[in-house]
């Protein structure tokens, strides 16, 4: 099995530590970045000191969440997320969960809760990130390109020849969530990307409470009794209970709603979320509601002209961000509610995450102190020799007695002289 703690210690430096490589349970490498826990007022304007739901999983608040740095590829089935690679494509929301749980436990599919928090963090930040929304290029400042994937086929009715999906993380330091280089690579445009523990169903607004999805156990399935609907007081209830949040059409906008779904019909529709307007037996919208982007912290702010799309038929699951083709439409605040959980298109892609837990982030050689429960990309603090670390410690052999060496001197010089295993069992530690 390869080795990765070279490329681990490369993208922590080159980064600042800011990002991280965390491997599955076959020691396979993920750029990945951790996202902090933040409380409402950290994330909107009027938002209060509670934790985004983003940052619970099992009723425990995580300290961080890592997220995908690049859209994920799959090899043997499992999810990775590694830079100037063609996104996978082509893939279901179903198989989208597989990939990621794929890899082990605690890994799963971006919750929607967490695509959310982003968003807001980037609005309020003032990063929203712009990216492959018009053909390999923004679409409003064309002079930003990535390194093309994939191209239209030239006998194409429109753009024929031209780039479709680029290589993951090859835009500029503008394509990422905050703007700089060890930020979210490609959350506009490129490709949609599913999320979990969020739906849509006959118009009703469900989710899995919290990150919960990240669970192992946790069911998606169309019946499973962990979906809840939100009343209009932001408390969370059985689906199908009264007074409970929806999403109607109404005057060719988008609207929260507790009452009946007035638009049935089978049939995509969207406008800006900007412009999505609350129904007249809502004084308010709760601040859940503003935490997950079921209705804008500030109506009629700029969320740079993305759409929310939406069909009150049956289930439908969140594809977020947009894709090489949706222009302005496409953003951290474009999210599609279009779609059945079966689709799958050469536009529709995914990303992976994982909470945060005992033993992530721990570099070869370092054992957890005692007492640290959580923990995050070590600090550099704890790779200097002259500095005593205050949450890894060191970990090395000791030093073999005289005799003991004299012997193993002798087997290397014998019998396992041309013995390459010797090389890697009589390394020293990181």
């Amino acid at each position: 099995m390869p080795n990765f703690d070279d490329f681990k210690l490369a993208i922590e430096a080159m980064s600042g530590g800011k990002n991280t490589v965390l491997f599955d349970d076959l020691g396979m490498p993920s750029v990945m970045v951790p996202f902090p826990k933040m409380t409402m007022a950290e994330l909107f304007e009027g938002g209060s000191q509670n934790t985004h739901p983003a940052f619970r999983v099992e009723s425990t608040e995580k300290d961080v969440m890592y997220i995908s740095k690049f859209q994920n590829i799959v090899l043997n089935d499992r999810a990775y997320s590694l830079p100037m690679r063609d996104p996978k494509t082509y893939v279901n929301f179903d198989q989208a969960v597989t990939f990621c749980r794929n890899k082990g436990n605690g890994w799963g599919l971006t919750p929607y809760a967490l695509w959310s928090a982003i968003a807001l963090w980037c609005r309020k930040n003032g990063t929203m990130p712009r990216g492959n929304n018009n053909w390999g290029k923004d679409a409003a400042y064309a002079h930003e390109k990535g390194v093309p994937a994939a191209f239209e086929s030239e006998g194409a009715e429109s753009h024929p020849g031209e780039p479709t999906r680029c290589l993951t993380g090859s835009g500029p330091a503008t394509w990422y969530h905050n703007w700089l280089p060890d930020g979210i690579a490609d959350l506009n445009g490129n490709v949609w990307e599913w999320c979990a523990g969020m739906r849509l169903n006959n118009g009703e607004i469900q989710i899995i409470p919290y990150s919960n999805c990240m669970m192992a156990d946790a069911s998606m399935a169309v019946g499973s009794t962990l979906w809840k609907a939100i009343k209009d007081d932001g408390s969370l209830v059985d689906p199908g209970s009264a007074d409970t949040l929806k999403w109607d059409w109404v005057s060719s906008k988008v609207q929260l709603t507790k009452g009946s779904v007035t638009y049935t019909t089978d049939g995509s529709v969207g406008g800006q979320y900007k412009d999505m307007t609350l129904a007249s037996g809502l004084s308010a919208a709760p601040e859940i509601a503003k935490a997950l982007l079921l209705y804008p912290d500030e109506p009629g702010g700029d969320y740079g002209g993305d759409y929310h799309y939406l069909n009150t038929r049956g289930e439908r699951l969140p594809l977020c961000g947009g894709s090489w083709y949706d222009g302005s439409n496409a953003g951290v605040f474009n999210v599609n509610l279009n779609n059945t959980r079966t689709n799958s298109n050469s536009n529709i892609g995914f990303r992976s995450a994982l909470p945060s837990y005992a033993g992530i982030g721990t570099p070869t050689g370092y054992r957890q102190c005692e007492g640290i429960k959580e923990l995050t990309s070590p600090p550099v603090e704890c790779r200097r020799k002259t500095e005593p670390c205050r949450r890894y410690k060191r970990v090395r052999r000791q030093p073999r007695k005289p005799q003991i060496a004299e012997k193993v001197n002798a087997v290397k010089r014998g019998k396992y002289e041309k013995s390459r295993k010797m090389k890697h069992e009589n390394q020293e530690c990181f």
